[in-house]
């Protein structure tokens, strides 16, 4: 297992749902901490709640989001955020449809305990393989995303 299988399971065993194990991962690239941030994953945990689209998605979108949206009056989004979008989310709605007929969080885990134990761990895993091949893709760094994001990015 690599070190961020670890790390991914030691956040699972410390009892954070997949969308906050995706954002924690992405601070720690960072080198950085945002409790607020985190807190606001818990929104999207287990499919906002109600078995809708997987958290591992949606965290994912957002992590996106944290590495190239925009934070502030004075920023702009980058210009390459919807196509990292675009990426994720296709290789998310193909290879999870295949998988398990779906992306909501009801078609993978069926709000059941032991698939939850033993899907989740494996797919968050190969969704932050893949978060982070499409960040690459588009020549961005998770840990040292553009800061400012003006016309240059």
């Amino acid at each position: 297992m690599s070190d961020d299988g670890f790390r991914i399971a030691e956040l699972l065993l410390g009892d954070f749902k997949c969308s906050h194990v995706l954002m924690l991962m992405a601070l720690e690239a960072q080198g950085r901490a945002s409790p607020d941030v985190v807190r606001a994953m818990s929104g999207l945990a287990l499919g906002l709640g109600q078995g809708f689209n997987c958290g591992a998605l949606t965290g994912a979108a957002a992590v996106i989001g944290l590495c190239a949206g925009r934070g502030g009056e004075d920023e702009r989004e980058d210009p390459r955020l919807a196509a990292v979008l675009d990426d994720f989310t296709g290789w998310f709605n193909g290879a999870m449809t295949e998988r398990y007929g779906g992306i909501n969080c009801a078609d993978i885990i069926n709000f059941d305990p032991a698939l939850k134990s033993t899907r989740c761990p494996a797919l968050i895993a190969e969704v932050w393989d893949k978060l982070l091949e499409c960040l690459d893709a588009h020549d961005i760094d998770i840990a040292n995303p553009p800061s400012g994001r003006g016309e240059e990015a």
